[in-house]
């Protein structure tokens, strides 16, 4: 109790801190009756703690209050974070997506170009549906000359109605009234785009221009965040996830307050001005130009991939780091190196205090000095949440030096955590915000437990290992959470990279770039030495990723999972801490007391002869220190190390449990599913059967038409296998696929098995037993042999049983003729695509890839020829060619009646699938009719019992 309440007095921010990220966490997960009753049960612990008298009651009133202001405050927030375009210009959100529209604003982030396409945020001041003529020019003249309009939250919305009420009457005299009497009644002008930015009432919005010609990106660089600007476009609604378990970008947008996108064709679309006055937000404009020129001239003084690699390294520009680059890093955990962070602060500020007290300054003036220098760090480097973060912490700690006052590590943190979500809640819901300050809170609360388990070793190596041991723990719950994987080599990556590169490459990339501009050969010796080095870590990266074994994938764990993982680990520190301590504590004891029983030993007395007093006080002071020693020993130190021994194996043992429950996740408990991705345009189906085999059928794959410019090219292309496929295989928890069946091999099948083959371990690749001659799956074919995967031709007859309630009836394609050993090379792969039945738990699937008509009638004549006249009618159809007419017959339907079928295309799509005719012809059949372009992805759990089906979109469930 008296342990508690002098916590909460010596940490009381910590404290507070706590609960205000509990009550921020409540409003985020829960909304309407379950938050409150989510509140009532946090605001019942402090109660409870008061109750027992770990704290007073008023402390107890302050932790209530923090935990419902937080939650208080999401909740406002919430409300406030919503989309006015729809009020402002009269339409609904579905009737403005795709809408043409005129945009006016301020460039309110960096200007990034990848490729083709140039991306940044606007904060509008004006936006209007597209009238009948250019209205892009008519707004742009007003940029240029000065006009005076309306900003204002009223004025802005009577604008919108103005100019929809344009829109549809081609141009409307009262609208333009209207316009003028709200100027004339706010008596608020301000330019078009002009006046101060935390004036303009508009919402952000992301815009996207796409670039027509290679000159265009000239003109784009030109752009910078503060120019007034003018954008002729298409409104569009960001993404929602289309797979269970997928990347939603509307929810990650929205985190950043932004609704809508913006896209554009062209510089064209884009009429620029630069801002009219100076506005504080110059400061951020001044920034992104140094960030520019800074990242030019590392660009001058290395070659590539070294010059992408340097500029994430020293400067936090991660734009142009090569993505394999990257990936390599990623493996191995070790992206944190690339992202500036508390490290990169902590060398900044020591490099700062050690030149200045250099120089002589007084220890205070070299404290204001550098307090006053790293906001400037913070913003050359980006300001992303771990430098913030870092730089908070670093200027209360600094001030706190600078004034002599006590500080504390944690309660630091806490007030950098606080700020911070203050100042934008959407914060709690970053990976590098979760990721900074769990980590770094981590290393203060374990890191003191986890030191006497390195005692034995010298102090500089304890220490760091130590701290590597406890960083990798503390992230591992976060680090597969969200990126479902984990390397074993991890640790001894860190350990050994990390101080090579914050030591010696950080620092010499820092110098070459201070040197590049007064003595340039200085510079290139120094930039030659970092490129030595750097080569040796590319290498290292690459020759520990070989070792494949050790990447474990894991599915994502639920929020209990990782608050028992925190806990038990905390258990089997403290326990060993605690078995260590007393170990220890008698023969320390020991030693202390062994020189005074020394001096009552016969002649060894230094009193002097004749002085009484002092011969009895030495034989005294000896005989007490025996007897300390000895009730020392007599403490029954065995019953507490057996005891600690005892807790530390029940928590080392309950972890284990929850690791291994953790990576072995999947509960089948008899049944089997299938999952109908949505790939887009293209197939891509998992099967996993009720024995635990995992069946991918096709992969997906991003069509390209034609060869790309060079210029066009980005650096990390959308490609369906490495941003949509593997990901979400990974987020399942699947460790292997048992096999893989390529249907045929189209790009819209097989193009997005080549980041799977490169990213999880495959058993078999089943396919056609064609080949196709193109690039991409030459490549595929290539990578499989070289990963040791096993290739099986199938065709019609062929049985594959994964397990006793499944089994997969090839019927397509048809045996190869007679002496035929070696594949064909076939130009039409539709009709030789691999068609199968599923037979699981009693119930029957069919498979069908991009199969033609011709196809179908074939294997019906086989049908017929053996005898039957009618198949097994089917549960579930997988219409073949994503709906094309050019299958699906009538006969087909008829013959395998389904009674439900699944049609995989893209929303959108090019090819008009599905086809009206296929439509209607399942509609005369009775069969119902899921599509993944409407659903997203349709998932089957399948047990002998029935099938009970859910899809993503709308998250209906019918059985």
């Amino acid at each position: 109790m008296i342990k508690g309440e002098m916590l909460m007095n010596r940490r009381p921010l910590l404290s507070f801190t706590i609960c205000w990220i509990a009550g921020s966490a409540a409003g985020c997960l829960f909304s309407g009756r379950s938050l409150l009753i989510y509140l009532a049960g946090l605001l019942l612990l402090p109660a409870i703690w008061a109750v027992s008298g770990g704290i007073r009651w008023r402390t107890a009133a302050v932790f209530g209050l923090a935990i419902a202001a937080a939650a208080m405050y999401w909740e406002w927030s919430e409300a406030r974070n919503v989309s006015l375009l729809p009020e402002q210009l009269g339409r609904s959100a579905t009737e403005l997506n795709e809408a043409n529209v005129t945009a006016a604003g301020v460039i309110a982030s960096p200007v990034e170009r990848d490729g083709d396409r140039v991306d940044f945020t606007v904060k509008l001041s004006r936006i209007g549906l597209e009238r009948q003529g250019s209205q892009v020019d008519e707004t742009a003249a007003n940029v240029e000359t000065g006009a005076k309009v309306a900003t204002k939250e009223k004025v802005a919305v009577v604008v919108a109605a103005g100019a929809a009420a344009d829109a549809e009457n081609g141009g409307s005299a009262e609208a333009e009234g209207a316009e003028a009497e709200a100027e004339a009644e706010t008596g608020v002008g301000a330019d078009a785009i002009t006046g101060a930015e935390e004036e303009a009432k508009g919402e952000l919005v992301a815009v996207q221009i796409k670039l027509q010609e290679e000159s265009e990106i000239a003109v784009a660089a030109l752009w910078q965040r503060g120019d007034r600007v003018v954008i002729e476009g298409e409104l569009a609604q960001p993404q929602i996830a289309r797979n269970f378990g997928g990347f939603d970008y509307q929810a990650y947008l929205l985190t950043n307050k932004i609704h809508w996108l913006l896209k554009g064709s062209g510089t064209a679309s884009v009429k620029v001005a630069p801002p009219a006055s100076w506005q504080l937000s110059g400061i951020l404009r001044w920034n992104d130009r140094m960030r520019a020129t800074l990242g030019a001239e590392m660009e001058r003084l290395f070659e590539e991939p070294h010059a992408g690699y340097m500029k994430g390294l020293v400067i936090g520009i991660q734009e142009d780091l090569d993505p394999e680059t990257f990936k390599q890093f990623s493996q191995l955990g070790l992206t944190h190196i690339l992202a500036i962070s508390g490290m990169h602060v902590a060398v900044y500020v020591g490099v700062i205090l050690f030149l200045l007290r250099r120089c002589r300054f007084t220890r205070e003036t070299a404290l204001t000095v550098t307090l006053l220098l790293v906001p400037a760090y913070v913003l050359l480097s980006g300001a992303g949440p771990s430098v913030v973060r870092a730089g908070i912490m670093s200027m209360i700690a600094l001030l706190a030096a600078r004034l002599g006052i006590l500080k504390d590590g944690m309660n630091i943190l806490a007030a950098a955590a606080l700020m911070m979500l203050v100042w934008n809640p959407y914060l709690l819901l970053s990976v590098s915000f979760q990721l900074s300050f769990l980590v770094t809170a981590g290393l203060m609360v374990y890191t003191p437990l986890a030191a006497p388990l390195f005692r034995c070793l010298p102090n500089w190596l304890g220490s760091a290992l130590s701290v590597t041991f406890i960083a990798q723990l503390v992230s591992f719950p976060l680090t597969i959470y969200y990126f479902n994987q984990f390397s074993l080599l991890s640790f001894a990556a860190n350990l050994l990279l990390v101080p090579f590169i914050t030591f010696l490459v950080l620092p010499l990339g820092t110098l070459a770039l201070l040197l590049g501009r007064f003595w340039n050969t200085a510079a290139l010796l120094t930039v030659q030495l970092a490129e030595l080095l750097n080569n040796a870590t590319f290498e290292a990266v690459e020759w520990v990723n070989g070792f494949t074994a050790g990447v474990l994938i894991w599915a994502s764990p639920s929020l209990l999972w990782i608050c028992l993982y925190y806990g038990l680990l905390y258990g089997v520190l403290y326990a060993l801490k605690r078995r260590t301590e007393i170990t220890l504590a008698p023969q320390y004891m020991e030693d202390e007391t062994r020189p005074l029983t020394e001096l009552e030993l016969p002649g060894k007395s230094r009193g002097k002869a004749g002085n009484t007093s002092s011969n009895k006080a030495v034989p005294a002071a000896a005989a007490n220190s025996r007897r300390a020693a000895l009730a020392l020993q007599a403490f029954p130190h065995s019953d507490v190390t057996r005891w600690s021994s005892l807790a530390a194996m029940l928590c080392a043992a309950g972890l284990a449990l929850l690791l291994y429950k953790g990576y072995y996740a999947e509960d089948l408990n008899g049944t089997g599913a299938i999952s109908y991705l949505d790939v887009g345009q293209g197939d891509s189906i998992l099967i996993t059967t009720p024995g635990g085999a995992h069946i991918l059928v096709d992969g997906g794959g991003t069509v390209s038409f034609g060869k790309k410019e060079a210029w066009r090219i980005r650096r990390s292309p959308f490609e369906v296998g490495a941003k949509t496929l593997l990901p979400l295989l990974k987020q399942r928890g699947i460790h292997r696929l048992d096999a893989v069946i390529l249907t045929h091999g189209d790009q819209d099948h097989a193009g997005g098995l080549q980041a799977v083959l490169e990213g999880m371990p495959v058993s078999a690749l089943l396919f056609n037993g064609t080949l196709a001659d193109t690039e991409p799956y030459t490549k595929l074919m290539t990578t499989a042999l070289a990963a040791g995967v096993r290739l099986y031709p199938v065709q019609q007859g062929m049985l594959l049983a994964p397990d006793e309630a499944a089994q997969l009836h090839f019927l397509w394609p048809e045996p190869p003729a007679d002496g035929q050993t070696l594949p064909d090379e076939v130009e039409d792969q539709n009709h030789e695509s691999v068609v199968f039945r599923l037979e699981m738990n009693g119930r029957s699937f069919l498979f069908t890839g991009d199969m033609d008509q011709a196809a179908e009638e074939a294997i019906l004549q086989s049908a017929q020829q053996a005898g039957i006249q009618a198949g097994k009618p089917i549960d579930i159809l997988k219409v073949a060619h994503h709906g094309s007419k050019t299958a699906t017959s009538a006969d087909w339907l008829t013959f395998w009646h389904p009674a439900a079928a699944v049609i995989s295309a893209g929303v959108n799509n090019l090819y008009g699938h599905p086809n009206g005719d296929v439509l209607d012809r399942l509609k005369d059949e009775n069969t119902e009719v899921y599509r993944t372009d409407q659903h997203g992805e349709i998932q089957l759990r399948v047990g002998k019992e029935g099938i009970i089906m859910r899809h993503k979109l709308n998250m209906k469930i019918t059985e």
